[in-house]
């Protein structure tokens, strides 16, 4: 009768609780990235390569930590402590971004100091926040209503982007202030960073209170709590409630770490924070499937949270061009003539926000209805469409510029069609892969196999950067060097060989006098460089589809 009655409910309330502290976490997170960068740049009086530098550090060290803050919930604090610990520091680490805001014009090196503690509370406050949030939600459905939890993720994402919005609109509009002749006031970063304090209170405040009546099982028992206070009906049928690692497997994940973070450093030319991901990531991996506690079945369905993490790095290394190549073809070869208003290059990528808000409530209806029917697909088959679905998006793209040439423009409405489809591709992928390792993951490693499951996202946005690293020279780049007597196409066809000289200028002008390669293959041109994310993303959908059938085995029923 009971399973009756919870097959009937919809969603639980606690899934609503959980949607708007993550929201409020979401605006304080953004919302201080947006001005960020122009904080150091413009207050601090830092250059723009230390302030990229920083970022991409701090960027870095946010999907790292989540591997410590699953690991502490799962052995010892439990979710809800993590939960809140996390949110208080971000929110103390934003204020310290405030005083600092307020202290740089009388203290210049106090600010300095208090910006690297700052960042370093919030790193670890969204180390401890991240996993646990997530592993909440799956936990809010009994074994009975696992099948829902596609559409339950898919309701929380839109809670992510909803918070992200609001960040990245509220934030700038107080915080980077610029009057009409064009000056900043560089006085207004503070209540930018005053405003994602609060944002991120507003989210703790929210589940403090509000976590004890709805974030419960249906008999009312509270999820989340400490794990020694866990018993028998919270795991499944012979389900382990400890995990045990020997002295040898943990001395050898040490030396794994270590090995594989030289190898990735000196051998892979990557940069220290960017190998210590990598190394952790596939570390703790090795690390979790060496439990001596692990039954056949759980080693199958955690090494199906692997694989599909594999392939979800090769979407993230599409999707975040956004930032980068996509902002700079926004910025100088797209006319962004939007209804007579001319938007602003930056904000073209907003769509992104506003179509998961728009539409995430519809894909949760479509796989509710499927599911309904019978005819619902599992996880990573709809995840396999995700990546063919971000594929088509650059497969149209490449194709409207392959005429433009070093001077013609894209239209406007071609990027925001990108930013659609590429919308419905991350709803069939992203909330998907966080549903499924609420799914499939052993209780007593939920939290931390969220944190393996983060890794593969910063893994993802590392391979943007390299591969928005091999976008050729666009418009500005050839009007620029027209301006310093310099015919660049023909510098780049190798018809004419230039200077010392030249090859200066171009250098200073960070123009580059080659293409650039990939794969051993040279990029000539924006056609080019678009068709290597179609043909990555499309060949990565299509050894997904194929392996769907393999990995439904390995899930053992788990849809």
């Amino acid at each position: 009768m009971n399973e009756q009655v919870i097959e009937k409910q919809s969603h639980p309330k606690g899934l609503w609780v959980l949607f708007g502290t993550e929201m409020w976490e979401r605006f304080n997170f953004y919302g201080m990235r947006t001005i960020l960068t122009l904080f150091i740049i413009n207050a601090l009086m830092m250059s723009e390569e230390q302030s990229s530098l920083i970022y991409g550090g701090f960027l870095g060290l946010c999907y790292l930590t989540p591997m410590l803050g699953g690991f502490i919930a799962d052995r010892f604090l439990g979710n809800r402590l993590c939960i809140m610990l996390g949110g208080l520091l971000m929110a103390i680490g934003q204020m310290l971004l405030f005083i600092s805001a307020t202290t740089f014009s009388s203290n210049l090196e106090l600010a300095r100091t208090l910006l690297y503690v700052a960042l370093g509370i919030i790193i670890l406050g969204n180390g401890f926040f991240k996993p646990n949030i997530s592993s909440m939600v799956s936990n809010l459905y009994p074994k009975a209503e696992r099948n829902k939890l596609d559409t339950a993720f898919t309701i929380f994402y839109m809670g992510i982007n909803l918070g992200a919005f609001l960040g990245q609109l509220i934030c700038p509009i107080v915080g980077d202030v610029v009057d009409k002749s064009g000056v900043r006031d560089i006085h207004a970063f503070k209540w930018g960073y005053l405003a994602a304090s609060l944002a991120m209170l507003t989210g703790v405040i929210t589940f403090y209170f509000f976590k004890d009546k709805y974030v419960v099982t249906p008999e009312g028992k509270a999820i989340g709590g400490l794990p020694s206070k866990n018993d028998s009906s919270d795991y499944e049928e012979g389900e382990s409630q400890k995990a045990t690692f020997t002295s040898k497997s943990l001395g050898i994940a040490v030396l794994a770490f270590i090995g594989l973070s030289l190898l990735f450093f000196y051998v892979f030319d990557q940069n220290v924070i960017y190998s210590i991901i990598y190394a952790s990531g596939l570390t703790l991996a090795g690390l979790i499937i060496s439990d001596g506690s692990i039954t056949k079945v759980e080693r199958d369905r955690i090494l199906v949270i692997y694989i599909i993490s594999f392939f979800i790095i090769f979407f993230w290394a599409a999707f975040e061009q956004a930032g980068s190549s996509l902002t700079f073809i926004a910025n100088n070869q797209t006319d962004r003539n939007f209804f007579g208003w001319q938007m602003p290059p930056s904000m073209v990528q907003i769509f992104n926000g506003i179509f998961v808000v728009a539409f995430a409530i519809p894909f949760s209806i479509l796989w509710d209805k499927l599911r309904a029917k019978g005819k619902e697909p599992i996880s990573p088959f709809k995840q396999a469409i995700g990546l063919a679905l971000i594929a088509l998006s650059y497969f149209i793209i490449a194709n409207n510029v392959k005429g433009l040439g070093t001077s013609g423009l894209l239209a406007i409405h071609w990027l925001i069609l990108l930013y659609l489809i590429q919308t419905f591709g991350e709803l069939c992928l992203s909330p998907i892969g966080l549903s499924l390792v609420g799914k499939l993951s052993p209780k007593r490693f939920s939290s931390l196999l969220y944190g393996v499951f983060f890794l593969s996202n910063a893994s993802g946005y590392a391979l943007a950067g390299t591969l928005g690293s091999i976008m050729p020279a666009t418009g500005e780049k050839f009007t620029k060097a027209q301006e310093l007597g310099i015919d660049l196409q023909a510098v780049l066809d190798k018809t004419i060989t230039p200077s010392a000289e030249q090859l200066k200028l171009l250098a200073d002008n960070k123009i580059r006098s080659f293409n650039p390669t990939f794969a051993g293959f040279t990029i000539h041109n924006l056609y080019e460089f678009f068709m290597v994310f179609v043909i990555l993303c499309g060949a990565a959908s299509i050894l997904l589809f194929l392996l769907t059938p393999r990995l439904k085995k390995m899930m053992h029923g788990v849809k």
